[in-house]
């Protein structure tokens, strides 16, 4: 078994990330040995970013608007109590084709800026149709960017 540094669950053994929170596991934890690992970046570095939300423009339904959490994090995906994922940003409706991953991507701040990171899609992430975004490297995302999961198109928008 592998623990993730973050929340302390208990994952299997050869797993990249964790069942519970999406963070990505070190190598050698996955590989089943034990080391000391610094976490991915935490949620809430104690500077809330200001109020934000991401609004559907293409795909799913348009318009609609998605809470990002202020001072924690928020995460995107499609809702499976099986596999262990409840992101906030619930996109089961929104994504008929499922192109979006139950365990897509993670908002967080940082410095009192947004963060975007995709925790190990299939399909990815990107921000402002630039490259797609590794897992386990947070990018900077501000107002008015565009975001894209899977065939999903987002506006990143603050207050």
């Amino acid at each position: 078994m592998i623990m993730c540094p973050k929340c302390n669950a208990e994952n299997m053994d050869g797993v990249t990330y964790c069942d519970e929170c999406g963070s990505k596991l070190d190598e050698a934890d996955a590989a089943g040995v034990a080391t000391a690992t610094v976490a991915p970046p935490a949620a809430g570095d104690g500077e809330p970013g200001p109020a934000a939300k991401l609004i559907i423009t293409r795909g799913g339904t348009v318009g609609k608007e998605f809470i990002v959490e202020q001072s924690n994090e928020t995460h995107i995906g499609r809702w499976d109590p099986d596999g262990g994922a409840f992101p906030e940003v619930d996109l089961t409706q929104d994504d008929p084709e499922a192109k979006i991953s139950r365990k897509h991507a993670r908002i967080f701040v940082q410095g009192g800026g947004y963060m975007l990171e995709d925790v190990g899609s299939l399909n990815g992430t990107y921000i402002n149709r630039g490259p797609r975004l590794m897992p386990g490297s947070p990018q900077g995302i501000k107002d008015g960017d565009e975001v894209v999961m899977g065939k999903t198109f987002f506006k990143f928008v603050t207050e």
